[in-house]
């Protein structure tokens, strides 16, 4: 349940607060005064689109935050999202001037995603959208399959399951193709696998051959640099350092009986001697192994541009034989395509058995579903004034087995259309055809009353329920507002008295000039102002006394007929 509301910056709401009653909260005002705003403002925290036209004009921020009494649904969402469970949960959405907003569930950042799995365990709502959608055809069978939603979950799962198999099954048969798109492809991954397993390439080759060839390439200077070492080190003149290193090591000989840091000094003279010594050998070896010739660069130069070509194609060393593992894999598949391909067909089609089986129980289901559904929409309808409209739902009929294959999908092989007879002697038509405005004002409330009786659902909201409606149509929409408000939370905005005679609690929106701005405000309204709202929306306040005893006589036939409730 809603038990705050609160909208900062949002259109002509400066700010505003909310405090809806557990029953039936009425929001009415003038044409134009913001009551649409404030269920903008709601969808927003149900996780609707934000665009930054929403925003008070000369403002650079706002928000709009609803506090929710946790339901044991809600409470199993936040456990699977990983967060700790609150009876209390509080939705904060803001919104800034560049277009960005930020979503906060219980003061932790959250998807829009997350925060409408959230809300559609807390909140349903009837606007425009919802009138729109019943006037696709595709949109009855899945306001059917909610309707038996609780019925048909293991057909469905068992449904999910086959199709999956079966989508599966048929992506393996695609990949088999024709005789000639096998062949074609046989010649090129065998063509793929030669030339990999050919080169006889190795993991570090490339950096061989380029440290090879640079070698080669700097070959003079190698030489040189070489030569020059090894003659500075050991050169037969007076100077060299082998020779200086080895004077030195006999002074400090003669001394190191004296002495022992003499005697540290001569061991490190001499094993420098000794290092020295081994460094000329290594350098002579260097020497006498260069080798190298303008043909071995040639090879060099081939042998690299073939092994990068290699990793061009087909990746990295490891990526190459990976590929090499996948593409043999391919071609094993491939050359035993046809003893793949009757594999696949007879899984395929003992698979089609196990998806028809699934679908025609979900077929059951729902025509046995349709019939309950029509049956309790027109005592609905005829509750709600339409006592002589009749109601049907139509689903197609079942295709034979060996039709299937073409007619079914991700929710089985049925389609279905709503047809509706408003007035007695018409026959059923498609609702989308015939329905009227005031009409399908009933027929959504009828159908929230039909979808809600299964689900827990703690706040039901209704924009615009009385489009079209007036009367004692209206005086019976109002009853069946009051009847579902004993059981769920409803905020209502309506421009017809009756409804707002039957108001638990009523607010009234207005809106004001202050300091050349526009602003829309919220007032709670007691009995007497809830008295003076229903003789304006009646049409006749400051005409006459009459209309002001009539909105009391109003009043206090509503307050009596929800006594009624239990």
């Amino acid at each position: 349940m809603l038990t705050r509301l609160a909208v900062h910056n949002l259109a002509l709401i400066e700010h505003l607060e909310l405090e809806p009653c557990e029953r039936l909260n009425i929001l009415s005002g003038e044409t134009g005064a913001g009551k649409s705003i404030i269920v903008d403002g709601i969808m927003l925290l149900l996780g609707a689109r934000y665009d930054k036209t929403l925003l008070r004009y000369g403002t650079d921020s706002g928000y709009v935050e609803g506090v929710f009494d946790a339901t044991e649904r809600a409470r199993a969402v936040m456990r699977d999202m990983g967060w700790e469970e609150d009876d209390c949960i509080i939705i904060t959405r803001r919104f800034y001037a560049d277009g960005k907003n930020e979503i906060r569930i219980n003061g932790r950042a959250a998807a829009t995603s997350m925060l409408k799995q959230l809300t559609a365990t807390l909140v349903d709502i009837y606007g425009q959208n919802e009138y729109q959608s019943l006037t696709r055809s595709s949109e009855h069978l899945r306001l059917l399959d909610y309707y038996v939603r609780h019925a048909s979950r293991q057909t469905i799962e068992a449904y999910a399951r086959a199709y999956g198999e079966y989508k599966d099954t048929m992506a393996q048969l695609q990949k088999i193709g024709s005789a000639s798109e096998r062949e074609r492809e046989i010649d090129l991954l065998r063509f793929q696998i030669g030339e990999i397993d050919e080169a006889h390439t190795f993991e570090s080759e490339e950096d061989e051959l380029v440290e090879r060839r640079n070698m080669i390439v700097s070959s003079e200077k190698i030489y040189a640099a070489l030569g020059q070492a090894l003659h500075v080190l050991s050169g037969k003149e007076d100077g060299a350092a082998s020779e200086l290193v080895g004077d030195a090591e006999k002074e400090m000989g003669s001394i190191a009986h004296l002495k022992s840091a003499y005697n540290d000094l001569y061991e490190r003279l001499r094993s420098a001697s000794i290092e020295i010594s081994d460094v000329c050998d290594c350098l002579s070896d260097e020497l006498d192994g260069m080798q190298f010739d303008q043909n071995e660069l040639d090879e060099l130069e081939k042998r690299l541009a073939f092994v990068r070509t290699l990793k061009r194609k087909y990746g990295a060393y490891r990526e190459m034989m990976a590929y090499r593992t996948q593409t043999a894999d391919r071609l094993a598949f491939l050359e035993n395509a046809d003893a793949h391909f009757e594999q696949l067909t007879q899984k395929k089609n003992d698979v089609l058995q196990t998806l028809y089986a699934s679908a025609k129980a979900w077929h059951d289901i729902r025509q046995k579903g349709a019939v309950d559904f029509s049956q309790k929409i027109v005592a609905q309808l005829h509750e709600l004034g339409m006592e002589n409209a009749d109601f049907n739902v139509e689903v197609s009929e079942f295709p034979p087995l060996s039709a299937f294959e073409g007619k079914f999908g991700v929710n089985g092989a049925d389609t279905a259309e709503f047809y509706l007879s408003p007035n007695a002697g018409q026959p059923l038509k498609p609702l989308i055809k015939i329905i009227s405005g005031g009409e399908m004002s009933r027929f959504m409330l009828a159908l929230k009353v039909i979808s809600n009786e299964s689900d827990d659902i703690p706040t039901m909201i209704f924009d615009e329920i009385d489009a079209g409606i007036s009367g004692i149509t209206g005086q019976v929409v109002a009853k069946k507002l009051a009847t579902i408000s004993r059981k769920h939370q409803i905020l209502c905005v309506t421009h017809l008295a009756q409804i707002a005679s039957m108001a638990d609690a009523h607010f009234f929106i207005s809106k004001k000039t202050e300091n050349n701005a526009t602003v829309t405000t919220v007032v709670p309204l007691d009995t007497g102002g809830m008295i003076d709202e229903i003789s304006r929306l009646s049409g006749g306040k400051g005409i006459s006394k009459q209309s002001d005893l009539s909105a009391q006589t109003m009043k206090e036939w509503s307050e009596a007929f929800k006594a009624t409730l239990s």
